[in-house]
């Protein structure tokens, strides 16, 4: 009898660790199971933004300076800005949960493809350094969407000063460019939800058998065959990365001084 209650005692010991070990598995499974569930709601999607008004007949002309080379390095900007009206919110047909400026619509300067500087007036001061440089400015929305038609932008080089011939820099503006905008800097609260990836094409465009623009964020990757602004969901908080590139038909990178740029923003609670 003794011999016997010991066995059942070993059984029912197996049984318990059998069944201790079964939990622990299904446990683990479920973690796994969530963590995949996490990682699959964290994965970032773009879609095309839609609503914007067109502002189809809005021109910026630059009116000085007008000549090409600046023998100062504190330059006075004088635009002149048509059928569009700067430091008003842009009204659209639908909410887009954007970030926006509460200052209205502006003009985006971009010298060099470095971040834009925004600005609500046709005229202000910058101060370059010597050396060639490239600027573009183009009409923006209030929450920072370029306006994009054959008016809507002027860009043009300076020479200031006496460059040196590592300042100087050869571009080719029959060639197609691409310019960086946005996202940029810090998005907080309800901005984080949705972020605009956006960017500005000169001599060029986008189709499914022509160019394209490759974005790779975070690592993820989409090819972009239509130069609209696209909307960023799914961003995790902390930093992000953004890497845009125009590509020919073949899927080639085309040459140019601003067609391949990588920047970071910063989500935060």
């Amino acid at each position: 009898m003794k011999k016997t209650s010991l066995i059942l005692s070993a059984i029912a010991l197996i049984f318990a660790t059998s069944c201790k070990n079964d939990t622990k598995k299904e446990e683990k499974k479920t973690e796994t199971e969530m963590t995949s569930t996490s990682e699959e709601a964290q994965e970032i999607t773009l879609t095309k933004l839609k609503g914007s008004p067109e502002f189809a007949d809005a021109s910026l002309k630059l009116k000085s300076p007008m000549e090409t080379k600046q023998s100062k390095k504190e330059l006075q900007f004088d635009f002149e800005v048509g059928n569009y009206k700067l430091g008003v919110q842009t009204e659209s047909d639908q909410p887009n949960m954007l970030a926006s400026s509460d200052k209205g619509q502006h003009i985006h300067f971009i010298l060099d493809n470095e971040p834009y500087s925004a600005h609500y007036e046709s005229k202000f001061s910058k101060t370059l350094e010597q050396g060639d440089h490239v600027m573009i400015a183009f009409l923006s929305r209030s929450y920072h969407e370029a306006v994009k038609n054959e008016n809507s932008y002027v860009v043009k080089k300076f020479s200031v000063g006496e460059p040196t011939k590592d300042q100087m820099m050869e571009v080719d503006f029959e060639a197609p460019h691409m310019f960086y905008s946005r996202p940029k800097g810090t998005y907080k609260g309800e901005d984080t939800q949705k972020v605009m990836l956006d960017f500005f094409l000169v001599n060029t465009d986008l189709a499914a058998d022509a160019n394209k623009v490759r974005a790779t964020i975070n690592g993820q990757e989409f090819m972009l065959d239509d130069w609209v602004p696209y909307v960023m969901e799914g961003l995790p908080m902390g930093e992000n990365t953004v890497e845009i590139e125009l590509l020919d038909a073949d899927g080639k990178f085309i040459d140019g001084p601003f067609n391949k740029t990588t920047r970071t923003f910063m989500l935060e609670k």
